[in-house]
């Protein structure tokens, strides 16, 4: 664990070198340091900020440590950063995909069970009751909506109310792909104008599983193919999971996003 906390705060440290960020002279503690510690939350404590406060705060870790409260409010501070942060390490799993495959799909993140809907607080709008097919049945919250490499390096990410749909958060993403590239999908992805669309704007071929009576349907070999890839998300779905509590912890809503946010971040460096 020492030395992965170490290489978390030398890439925080170095990130922010190379940006140029400029700090306040009277901070005790610097960003560099404040960002480990939620990396090192989400890693290791299920976003337990206070864990990881406790464990960083010995004498050879980070002897000058912030409260609960201001830590709180430095990380909410810093949340422009973790885009910069998130996006930079996209830009480099996509460098290194020489094959120019991804993958695409969303995942549930549920604020409460549906018996305690009624008693929400951080949100109160049917907006956010969403429905898992896979599992046949309904959540209230958030989806993570994900576009990684066929290796499973996050490149572009989405937090959306849980009913949005798939096609149309799929119209927000940026896309910003080799041309040439190959994005497979679920059959929520089905949609014949937009998939004409990247494919002539762009020479971005959107791949979805087809959805029974297609009138676009694919030959056996490259349905195969769309479930071989299709796998990889799956199982990325499955990492994020695992470092995921029960319940995530968040007084207001955009606490809880930055949380969700954190988690997919903290996978993306895990993959380095």
């Amino acid at each position: 664990m020492d030395e992965k906390i170490l290489a978390i705060y030398c890439l925080c440290a170095d990130f922010l070198q190379a940006l140029g960020h400029a700090e306040a002279p009277q901070q005790k503690m610097s960003d560099a340091e404040v960002i480990t510690i939620a990396f090192v939350a989400m890693l290791f404590f299920r976003g337990n900020f206070e864990a990881a406060r406790t464990l960083l705060r010995a004498p050879w870790y980070m002897p000058h440590m912030l409260s609960r409260s201001r830590l709180n409010r430095r990380l909410h501070h810093l949340n422009d950063l973790f885009v910069t942060l998130f996006e930079l390490l996209g830009h480099t799993w996509k460098h290194l995909n020489t094959e120019s495959v991804y993958i695409l799909d969303s995942f549930p993140i549920a604020v409460c069970d549906n018996y305690r809907i009624p008693r929400a607080k951080l949100y109160r709008h049917e907006v956010y009751r969403g429905y898992i097919a896979s599992k046949k049945r309904y959540f209230y919250g958030l989806k993570i909506h994900l576009l990684v490499t066929k290796d499973g390096q996050p490149i572009e990410c989405s937090l959306t109310p849980g009913s949005y749909s798939d096609v149309r958060v799929l119209k927000t993403f940026q896309l910003d792909l080799p041309e040439g590239s190959h994005i497979y999908a679920d059959k929520g992805y089905n949609d014949y104008e937009l998939e004409d669309a990247l494919l002539e704007a762009v020479d971005i071929q959107l791949c979805p599983i087809r959805k029974k009576h297609s009138k676009r349907a694919v030959p056996p070999y490259f349905a195969y193919v769309q479930h071989y890839y299709r796998k990889m998300i799956e199982t990325v779905g499955s990492l994020i999971e695992r470092i995921l509590p029960k319940t995530i912890h968040a007084v207001t809503a955009a606490g809880f996003e930055l949380k969700v946010f954190l988690f997919v971040l903290a996978y993306s460096i895990n993959c380095l």
